[in-house]
């Protein structure tokens, strides 16, 4: 099969690979008719580089349909349309049945100390094969796949793989108060789709902050409160004060991580650890790694004290230098992690099966040929032709 695979720092290849097969009575193969890709795809080829190999296949937000079934597979079939969550989750182990599905125990990568795998991501969570690719070899096929009807375009649930659900998560883990509001920092496709999720669920006042101009028209469209971060500047936190009586916003969310601006020394220490031999920037990554803060140091500066900041932005650091004083005076909650994908499908799936409430139809800015997938990962590393969300097509 033909399959995106990564190959070095910026750069992806689409070569020829081995197709996959059944391993387990209850794997599933997934003929892939779409497969979207993130920030997170490019913070692989950026910055955790050291933890892939050449020819590791990428991509964790696929559906697609079910070509093949193991022998104890009962809740789907071969013909079967469904949307793969990017938590490899077992369903059923302690974790699982917490709604933990981002810790399943079945799954945690326990030589690495870190949770659940995921699939087309690196060592550190598994370096389990991804979905930009023609077939996907999908693992707990009872529990794992959500089925979807036939009949809406994919563009109507791929994204349940990820977007949504790591939304809902972000708004849901605010905890803002009926009528109250939120800062979202970060308008891409997490902090767009949260922004939505916060207004179709009764904030108040949403504030979205960010610096690309298309971006903040599209969230502005929703009907949030718009900040261009490049007026603002080092004022943003008054302009945010401004907007809620002096206070600071109920809530923030976080959904830059590590690609926050501001942070250039941060930006080279990431940049030259990625270009160290693996075995050498694997250890530094884990024991003096430094993350690009700017945008959770901004968090803690527009939250009103006793506010809650939700970090859905992927961080990587493990030596940061957080404001304990802040945090601790301004009695600050914080919350964080991967998003626990199924947990969350109950809630999202018929806001997509009943009128595409979450705007999910239009999401996608580009539809692009799987073999136009190195091309479109450059593209949406430099912000350019107006890509936002892009699916690729096998």
């Amino acid at each position: 099969m033909r399959a995106l695979t990564y190959q070095g720092r910026r750069d992806v290849r689409v070569e020829t690979v081995p197709d996959p097969r059944i391993q387990d009575p209850t794997d599933i193969i997934v003929r892939i008719t779409s497969s979207g890709f993130c920030g997170s795809d490019l913070h692989l080829c950026e910055v955790l580089g050291p933890y892939l190999d050449p020819g590791d296949i990428l991509g964790h937000e696929p559906m697609g349909v079910v070509e093949e079934v193991g022998p104890d597979v009962t809740a789907v079939t071969p013909g079967d349309r469904v949307v793969i969550p990017f938590n490899v989750s077992c369903g059923y182990c302690h974790m699982c049945g917490q709604g933990l599905h981002s810790q399943c125990e079945t799954t945690q990568v326990r030589e690495r100390g870190m949770g659940a795998s995921l699939f087309g991501f690196t060592k550190l969570y598994g370096q389990v094969p991804g979905g930009q690719a023609e077939y996907l070899r999908v693992p707990f096929g009872n529990a794992l796949p959500i089925k979807v009807p036939d009949g809406p375009p994919d563009d109507r649930f791929v994204f349940l793989s990820d977007v949504p659900p790591t939304a809902w998560q972000a708004v849901e883990y605010a905890d803002i108060p009926p009528g109250g509001s939120i800062t979202v920092l970060g308008l891409g496709p997490i902090g767009a789709m949260a922004a939505r999720i916060a207004l179709h669920r009764g904030v108040g006042l949403v504030i979205g902050v960010g610096l690309v101009p298309e971006r903040l028209d599209r969230v502005s469209g929703y009907g949030a409160t718009c900040l261009d971060l490049r007026r603002y500047g080092k004022h943003l936190g008054d302009a945010v004060r401004d907007l809620t009586d002096g206070r600071g916003t109920d809530a923030v969310i976080d959904a830059v991580g590590m690609e926050a601006h501001g942070s250039p020394v941060a930006k080279a220490a990431l940049t030259a650890v990625g270009l160290l031999p693996d075995a050498l920037a694997q250890r530094l990554m884990e024991t003096a790694g430094v993350d690009r803060l700017a945008a959770l140091h901004t968090a803690v500066d527009l939250v009103r004290r006793g506010g809650t900041i939700s970090v859905s932005g992927v961080h990587g650091g493990s030596a940061d230098p957080m404001p304990m004083l802040t945090l601790f005076d301004k009695q600050i909650q914080l919350r964080m992690g991967q998003a626990n994908v199924r947990r969350w499908v109950d809630d999202l799936l018929p806001l997509l099966i009943d009128g595409d409430q979450l705007g999910v139809d239009s999401f996608a800015t580009h539809h692009l040929p799987l073999e136009e997938g190195p091309q479109a990962y450059d593209t949406f590393r430099k912000k350019g032709d107006g890509m936002f969300k892009t699916l690729l097509i096998p």
